[in-house]
Protein backbone atom coordinates (compact mmCIF):
# COMPACT_ATOMS: atom_id res chain seq x y z
CA UNK A 1 0.00 0.00 0.00
CA UNK A 2 0.85 3.49 -0.75
CA UNK A 3 0.13 7.08 0.23
CA UNK A 4 -1.39 7.53 -3.29
CA UNK A 5 -3.72 4.38 -3.42
CA UNK A 6 -4.59 3.82 0.39
CA UNK A 7 -6.59 0.51 0.59
CA UNK A 8 -9.92 1.23 2.16
CA UNK A 9 -10.93 -1.98 3.84
CA UNK A 10 -14.45 -0.80 4.91
CA UNK A 11 -15.70 0.38 1.22
CA UNK A 12 -16.40 -2.22 -1.35
CA UNK A 13 -14.14 -1.86 -4.63
CA UNK A 14 -17.16 -0.82 -6.45
CA UNK A 15 -17.68 1.99 -4.29
CA UNK A 16 -14.56 3.26 -3.97
CA UNK A 17 -13.41 7.33 -5.28
CA UNK A 18 -13.65 7.20 -8.71
CA UNK A 19 -11.36 4.94 -10.84
CA UNK A 20 -8.06 6.86 -11.36
CA UNK A 21 -5.79 4.16 -13.33
CA UNK A 22 -6.26 1.21 -14.68
CA UNK A 23 -4.39 -2.06 -13.42
CA UNK A 24 -4.55 -5.15 -15.76
CA UNK A 25 -4.62 -8.86 -13.97
CA UNK A 26 -4.95 -12.31 -14.89
CA UNK A 27 -7.34 -14.94 -13.65
CA UNK A 28 -7.45 -17.94 -15.21
CA UNK A 29 -5.30 -17.18 -17.77
CA UNK A 30 -7.13 -14.19 -19.13
CA UNK A 31 -6.32 -10.79 -18.69
CA UNK A 32 -8.40 -8.25 -17.24
CA UNK A 33 -7.97 -4.54 -16.97
CA UNK A 34 -9.40 -3.19 -13.34
CA UNK A 35 -10.26 0.21 -13.38
CA UNK A 36 -9.08 1.01 -9.88
CA UNK A 37 -8.66 4.21 -7.41
CA UNK A 38 -6.93 1.08 -5.12
CA UNK A 39 -2.88 0.78 -4.52
CA UNK A 40 -2.45 -1.45 -8.23
CA UNK A 41 -0.70 -3.63 -5.85
CA UNK A 42 -3.43 -4.49 -3.66
CA UNK A 43 -5.63 -4.83 -6.96
CA UNK A 44 -3.23 -7.74 -8.03
CA UNK A 45 -3.70 -9.22 -4.87
CA UNK A 46 -7.04 -9.31 -5.37
CA UNK A 47 -6.85 -11.01 -8.35
CA UNK A 48 -4.48 -13.58 -7.33
CA UNK A 49 -7.04 -14.59 -4.29
CA UNK A 50 -9.45 -15.17 -6.65
CA UNK A 51 -7.42 -16.74 -9.44
CA UNK A 52 -6.85 -19.00 -6.66
CA UNK A 53 -9.87 -19.71 -5.24
CA UNK A 54 -10.93 -20.48 -9.33
CA UNK A 55 -8.56 -23.24 -9.31
CA UNK A 56 -9.76 -24.19 -6.03
CA UNK A 57 -13.45 -24.48 -7.36
CA UNK A 58 -12.13 -25.93 -11.04
CA UNK A 59 -11.83 -29.49 -9.74
CA UNK A 60 -15.92 -29.46 -9.07
CA UNK A 61 -16.90 -27.95 -12.38
CA UNK A 62 -16.31 -29.67 -15.82
CA UNK A 63 -13.87 -28.15 -18.35
CA UNK A 64 -15.34 -25.04 -20.03
CA UNK A 65 -18.05 -24.11 -17.48
CA UNK A 66 -16.19 -20.26 -17.18
CA UNK A 67 -19.75 -19.17 -16.14
CA UNK A 68 -20.47 -22.33 -13.18
CA UNK A 69 -16.28 -21.81 -11.97
CA UNK A 70 -17.00 -18.11 -11.69
CA UNK A 71 -20.37 -18.90 -9.56
CA UNK A 72 -18.99 -21.05 -7.33
CA UNK A 73 -15.50 -19.06 -6.83
CA UNK A 74 -17.48 -16.09 -5.81
CA UNK A 75 -20.23 -17.95 -3.53
CA UNK A 76 -16.79 -19.47 -2.03
CA UNK A 77 -15.26 -15.85 -1.44
CA UNK A 78 -18.86 -14.98 -0.15
CA UNK A 79 -18.95 -17.51 2.40
CA UNK A 80 -15.35 -16.94 3.73
CA UNK A 81 -16.14 -13.24 4.07
CA UNK A 82 -19.57 -13.98 5.99
CA UNK A 83 -17.76 -16.23 8.03
CA UNK A 84 -15.21 -13.38 8.72
CA UNK A 85 -17.63 -11.18 9.76
CA UNK A 86 -19.92 -13.47 12.10
CA UNK A 87 -16.58 -14.27 13.89
CA UNK A 88 -15.43 -10.99 14.10
CA UNK A 89 -18.91 -10.15 15.38
CA UNK A 90 -18.09 -12.56 17.79
CA UNK A 91 -14.87 -11.22 18.72
CA UNK A 92 -16.02 -7.96 19.35
CA UNK A 93 -19.01 -8.87 21.72
CA UNK A 94 -16.40 -10.91 23.78
CA UNK A 95 -14.16 -8.14 24.15
CA UNK A 96 -17.47 -5.91 25.06
CA UNK A 97 -18.32 -8.24 27.64
CA UNK A 98 -14.44 -8.65 28.53
CA UNK A 99 -14.13 -4.97 28.79
CA UNK A 100 -17.52 -4.74 30.96
CA UNK A 101 -16.51 -7.44 33.26
CA UNK A 102 -13.23 -5.37 33.87
CA UNK A 103 -15.07 -2.02 34.55
CA UNK A 104 -17.35 -4.14 37.26
CA UNK A 105 -14.08 -5.25 38.86
CA UNK A 106 -12.70 -1.79 38.82
CA UNK A 107 -15.17 -0.48 40.78
CA UNK A 108 -15.84 -2.72 43.22
CA UNK A 109 -11.97 -2.23 44.00
CA UNK A 110 -12.27 1.41 43.87
CA UNK A 111 -15.28 1.29 46.12
CA UNK A 112 -13.91 -0.75 48.66
CA UNK A 113 -10.50 0.99 49.01
CA UNK A 114 -12.65 4.62 48.95
CA UNK A 115 -15.31 3.52 52.14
Amino acid sequence: MNARHPVDDETPLGEQATPNHVVVVDIQGLRYPIRSALDPAYVHKLARYVDRTMDAASSAVPIGESTKLAVLAALNIADEALRSRDNESRVASALVEKAEELERLIDAVLAKHSS
